[in-house]
């Protein structure tokens, strides 16, 4: 059995680089629907589309759904392959993004840290009295993920009961339990790695601290300024049509998985769907931080993760990753080589949404997954080879 993350970081999988804060630039009014570039592929579309047919046939992929924009420009808008048997995938597809919900919720927490009613360094303790070592963990601890919990998602207990019932509901507190229950790995803030519990608990600090559901603070505070018209939290395993449908291998066999249930990935409010043209949206929103300060931003790209990151007795150099000044986790986002991403994964779906301020380059794909596909994201894979082609010089890929 082998259970995909909602975030899949590993050393090739964490983020980089110095970007200048305050650099945000407006971001283009959302389009009616998504639509498919019009054609033929010429250029620098051409370069892509080959990359992404090639890579479709490579990883037996059911279908590749990419959009890439230079600044305000489309190069190609795109989906390839099938949804389901005789069902040809589209743009306007949705389908769930997963850990773009992180990098929204540590957007806003920022925002109420600009409007003076949280402090980053403010103990989470304030807001969750129950939650175990509440005291030391402090909100920054948790958008950065050195607060020094266990990552639900990597205990066999809990993998066991998913792999069991994927359709079964879970409450914060079922997966939350899974993390309390085990010894700290570490000192809160004196070391770094990923945990789905900090941003199950993020979820439920912001919607104490705002007095507000977390999904009316993403939709007043994200979704809307940035005109992501196609993306909402869903509270049931449901998805908006036009669906994009996944399947995986994850139990052994080939089995459709597009209404599993998402309850346990992330902070409830926070359960995203979305389509291509939201996400290459939300890419260059975050990536130039249109949405904060160019003081926030700053600390968005690095809230003092850069540095942290070693083996322990307790925590393995697997788990511990070492943040570098060019590949390091920020504040709810990755950052590679100067690219700001986040890269979804979720049983058959996977995503990855990047945005480059040096080149101006956004860049999202979506891709599912056939019988024979590899074991991984390869919407990242077919990600970094756009970036190679256009970028040569960013590679979207940790050195």
């Amino acid at each position: 059995m082998r259970r995909t993350r909602t975030v899949l970081l590993s050393l090739a999988g964490l983020l980089a680089a110095v970007v200048p804060a305050g650099t945000a630039t407006s971001v283009p009014t959302a389009p009616q629907g998504c639509a498919a570039s019009p054609g033929p592929a010429q250029g620098q579309a051409r370069q892509v589309l080959d990359i992404a047919e090639q890579a479709r046939r490579e990883f037996d992929l059911n279908s590749v759904i990419l959009s890439v924009a230079s600044g305000d420009k489309d190069v190609l808008t795109t989906a390839l392959g099938e949804s389901m048997t005789g069902v040809p995938a589209r743009p306007s597809m949705h389908f769930r993004t997963g850990s773009v919900g992180i990098a929204y919720m540590a957007t806003v927490l920022l925002q109420l840290v600009e409007q003076g009613r949280v402090g980053l360094d403010d103990p989470v303790s304030r807001w969750l009295p129950d939650l175990p070592h509440g005291s030391e963990i402090t909100l920054r601890m948790l958008g950065a993920s050195t607060s020094g919990l266990h990552d639900y998602v990597t205990d066999p207990k809990f993998l066991a009961a998913l792999e069991a019932a994927p359709f079964r509901e879970w409450t914060a507190n079922d997966v939350n339990a899974y993390a309390t229950s085990q010894p700290l790995l570490y000192k809160p803030g004196t070391n770094w790695s990923y945990s789905h519990a900090n941003f199950q608990l993020l979820g439920a600090a912001l919607e104490k601290i705002s007095g507000m559901p977390l999904q009316r603070l993403l939709t007043e505070r994200v979704f809307g300024p940035l005109g992501l018209n196609h993306t909402s939290n869903q509270y049931t395993p449901d998805i908006p049509a036009p669906v994009l449908h996944a399947f995986t291998s994850e139990r052994g066999k080939y089995e459709e998985s597009t209404f599993w249930n998402p309850s346990w990935t992330t902070a409830r409010g926070a359960v995203l769907t979305g389509d291509i043209c939201d996400l290459t949206r939300s890419a260059r929103g975050l990536g130039t931080g249109a949405l904060l300060s160019a003081q926030s931003f700053k600390t968005q790209l690095d809230p003092g993760t850069v540095g942290l990151g070693h083996a322990t007795a307790d925590c393995p150099a697997t788990v511990c990753l070492t943040n570098t000044p060019a590949t390091h986790f920020g504040f709810g986002v990755l950052v590679i080589n100067g690219w700001i991403l986040t890269n979804p994964s979720f049983s058959g779906y996977a995503a990855i949404q990047a945005y480059l301020p040096a080149e101006q380059i956004s860049l999202a794909v979506s891709t599912t997954k056939g019988p024979k596909s590899p074991e991984g994201n390869q919407a990242e894979k077919i990600a970094e080879r756009i970036a190679a082609a256009l970028t040569p010089a960013h590679p979207l890929k940790a050195n």
